[in-house]
């Protein structure tokens, strides 16, 4: 009986929990195979050398963190601030190892000493502004006011993975709740409740 073929997903799968773990360093084919109990003669029926499979990891996030989330949102219909609260829950509760906050963060900090890892992430990051300004565009006219709160949201979604923040009898997804209902203009107790916040569940 032939023996089934690892699936390319499984190996860029694999590739990118090693990113998330070690740094791109520690993406190497033999550990890679080992992890899928597979022999690395598999590998290059997929992929010409170690680089393509790096490239493929980046085409792999930078799709599920961008275009899959923004069409999933418009999916899901609603006005401008129904999908930016689909958006908060989507960003507080990732799925997948290419949502996983190591894995942004492990490539943030691979931008850092590779310029062309810093340009993709330069593109992604502008990505997810210009669609977070589509959206609260559609309620608020105020330019300067579309950025604030565009910045505001990005930065407690990232903020939320550093700092050990104390809130004193309020739980942190209390506040980021209270976040939310700041940048969507909806009064305290309204909307959406704790937790669904721009960080949300994806703290780490």
């Amino acid at each position: 009986m032939a023996t089934a073929r690892t699936p390319r997903a499984a190996w860029i799968d694999a590739g990118l929990r090693a990113l998330g773990a070690g740094g791109p360093d520690a993406v190497r084919v033999e550990v890679l195979a080992r992890s899928l109990g597979v022999t690395k003669g598999g590998f290059y029926g997929y992929f010409a050398d170690r680089r393509a499979l790096l490239e493929e990891m980046l085409d792999a996030w930078e799709r599920d963190v961008t275009d899959a989330i923004i069409e999933s949102v418009r999916a899901g219909g609603g006005d401008a601030r129904a999908r930016l609260r689909h958006l908060f829950r989507i960003a507080g509760s990732p799925e997948g190892v290419t949502a996983e906050m190591s894995t942004e963060l492990a490539i943030r900090e691979w931008s850092r000493r590779d310029p062309d890892v810093a340009h993709r992430l330069r593109r992604v990051d502008r990505r997810r502004m210009d669609y977070l300004r589509e959206l609260f565009r559609e309620f608020c006219r105020d330019e300067d006011e579309v950025e604030i709160r565009c910045t505001i949201v990005t930065s407690v979604w990232m903020a939320a993975h550093f700092i050990a923040f104390d809130h004193g009898e309020r739980t942190h997804d209390e506040i980021e709740g209270l976040v939310l209902r700041r940048v969507l203009d909806e009064p305290p107790g309204d909307g959406a409740p704790g937790g669904a916040g721009p960080g949300g569940a994806a703290r780490s």
